[in-house]
């Protein structure tokens, strides 16, 4: 009797328990906070070089972006709590050996700066915000320590930037029971796709073509150094153990290998680069394709990391309940 239930329940699909409690609000908040990590450091690299004349959208007008976007992940996250009222919480303690805890105060001093790295050049970029908010005292106090304190302000948020790229992986590589996801490779996988969907950003953004082919050249690197890291990882999780073996399954002939493939790498990774290098080489293309798919791909890479991880494990079902190694039991 017992042979016949183990026989039929390991031959229905999705039989084994696994973790799925993460929707499409996280890989959302994951993005977006990847995307505000990019902005903040590209913005704040073009005023400490000096390049605001090469890249003026980027020195000005992107940091704005920043807040916004973040609010908006934010805002994602807030719906995925189960618990709302009690988000107050994260900013009673401070856990020395929790992720959550690191990111929680690291965002409490991502929007400040943030908002500082705007009001440095909001008078230029945001004639009429920028009155707006001068009409009022404070408001013009804070634009003048702002402007006067701007390499200062650039330094933190570049600082703060990519603390905050790192932390979006690092939110999931230190979850030791997921194999999938406990790689040291995450945290700068995805410290460079927000790196890359900012120049993304950029090349959407700007009416210069001088600044555009610009970060076009830089995303080129940046999917480059993407790839890479994408295949490090790959090779960690093949040289790994069985579990970490069974967790590459899900991307290698499993059933996220069409999403990660196909829709992340083909159509996120390698069509922008192909597009990118021919807007580089001066053959008339899709200008906004490449940094579309780019932020696209950004995305992607954030839902199958989160969805794939979910339903790895470290227990081995398949091996536990193998109803053949009832044989051995009689």
């Amino acid at each position: 009797m017992i042979e016949e239930v183990l026989v039929t329940a390991r031959s229905n699909p999705k039989i084994d328990p696994s973790l799925g409690i993460w929707s499409w609000e996280v890989p959302m908040y994951l993005f977006l906070g990847g995307l505000t990590a990019g902005i903040m450091c590209f913005a704040a690299l073009i005023i400490l070089l000096r390049k605001e004349d090469q890249a003026p959208w980027a020195a000005k007008k992107m940091a704005i972006w920043a807040p916004v976007l973040l609010t908006v992940g934010m805002g994602a996250l807030f719906l995925d709590l189960e618990h709302k009222l009690y988000v107050y919480r994260f900013y009673t303690t401070f856990q020395i050996s929790s992720p959550m805890s690191w990111g929680s105060w690291i965002l409490l001093l991502v929007y400040p700066v943030s908002i500082l790295l705007v009001l440095c050049s909001i008078r230029d970029a945001y004639p009429r915000i920028g009155g707006v908010i001068e009409r009022f005292s404070a408001g013009r106090w804070i634009t003048a320590f702002a402007c006067y304190h701007r390499q200062q302000v650039a330094t933190w948020s570049l600082v703060l930037g990519v603390f905050l790229g790192f932390y979006t992986g690092i939110l999931l590589s230190a979850f030791s029971a997921r194999p999938f996801w406990n790689t040291g490779f995450l945290a700068p996988l995805f410290l460079i796709s927000g790196l890359s969907s900012a120049a993304a950003l950029v090349v959407l953004g700007t009416r210069s073509q001088a600044e555009r082919m610009m970060f076009t050249k830089y995303d080129i690197g940046l999917i480059s150094l993407e790839l890479a890291l994408i295949a490090l990882l790959l090779v960690n999780l093949a040289t790994g153990t069985g579990v970490q073996l069974d967790a590459l399954k899900n991307v290698m002939g499993g059933e996220f290998t069409t999403r990660f493939w196909l829709y992340f790498v083909f159509i996120g990774l390698l069509i922008p680069v192909v597009l990118n290098y021919r807007e580089i080489s001066g053959r008339r293309t899709w200008a906004f394709l490449s940094p579309v798919l780019v932020l696209y791909g950004g995305y992607m890479l954030r839902l199958v990391t989160v969805e794939a991880g979910q339903v790895s494990t470290w227990t081995r079902y398949t091996q536990s309940f193998d109803p053949v190694l009832l044989d051995l039991l009689r």
